[in-house]
């Protein structure tokens, strides 16, 4: 088995309540999952694609685009409350108890943000091996409206949101007075193995905020009618490839 220094680990759990099936869901004709699968193919600096899934169906609608399963993800991994860290902790124990090897980074992948760019996941990849300081990556977008703008509800009333932003009404302040905050998305995090079985932590103390597209993710049902108009502008590179090979 080839050893990789760089393994991208697709996450896809099969119990999804708020939409269920939602990993082999059809988007642009392929199953969501396939898009994931593909973009990692496609992404030089990707060694292996392995897929965590406790779903035997998942499995093999992966395995049609070209992923390995070498593993089943234990039941107790794939609950609602299941964390990345035990998920990618058990991959990398299988990988080390039965291939006697590690990867040096691992990519993780969440299906659910499916309109990639091979290319800027390359540039992760390459980020994060530029600078071994780092103990993960995440990808994160800026958001249009600063978080110190909002809300929340006491009493019945509305107060500005956190407590150490002591500026009065400053919720009716431009956003321009406010430094710019990101939202982490699922378009690609990188963890280093060893801060994950040594340390104990999934992303460690310094990560790398890598900017990504805000390209939409499935939560909810209606998320595919948007993902499907975000298509014109996101994902042609893995769309064309699907289409091209798996039709």
């Amino acid at each position: 088995m080839t050893q990789a220094s760089v393994l991208a680990l697709i996450q896809a759990r099969g119990g999804s309540k708020g939409v269920p099936g939602k990993n082999i869901r059809p988007l642009g004709g392929f199953p969501l999952i396939a898009w994931s699968v593909v973009a990692c193919r496609l992404a030089e600096t990707i060694d292996r694609v392995v897929l965590s899934t406790d779903s035997e169906e998942i499995a093999e609608v992966a395995k049609a685009y070209g992923v390995e399963v070498p593993f089943m993800r234990p039941a107790e991994f794939a609950t609602d409350t299941a964390t990345d860290f035990v998920v990618i902790r058990h991959a990398l124990e299988w990988f080390r108890d039965h291939e006697g090897h590690v990867p040096e980074l691992v990519v993780q992948i969440r299906p659910t943000t499916p309109l990639r760019e091979p290319a800027l996941m390359d540039e992760a990849v390459k980020r994060i091996k530029a600078d071994p300081k780092a103990t993960a990556l995440r990808s994160v977008f800026e958001l249009a409206e600063s978080p110190w703008k909002m809300f929340e509800m006491k009493e019945g009333y509305l107060v500005g949101l956190g407590l150490d932003n002591t500026r009065p009404e400053r919720f009716n302040l431009p956003r321009q007075a406010f430094p710019p905050a990101y939202h982490a998305q699922g378009y690609i995090d990188i963890v280093r193995s060893e801060t994950v079985l040594e340390n104990g932590l999934t992303y460690g103390e310094r990560i790398i905020g890598f900017i990504t597209p805000d390209c939409g993710e499935v939560d909810r049902e209606q998320d595919f009618k948007l993902l499907e108009f975000l298509m014109n502008d996101y994902g042609e590179a893995v769309h064309e490839h699907l289409k091209t090979h798996f039709t």
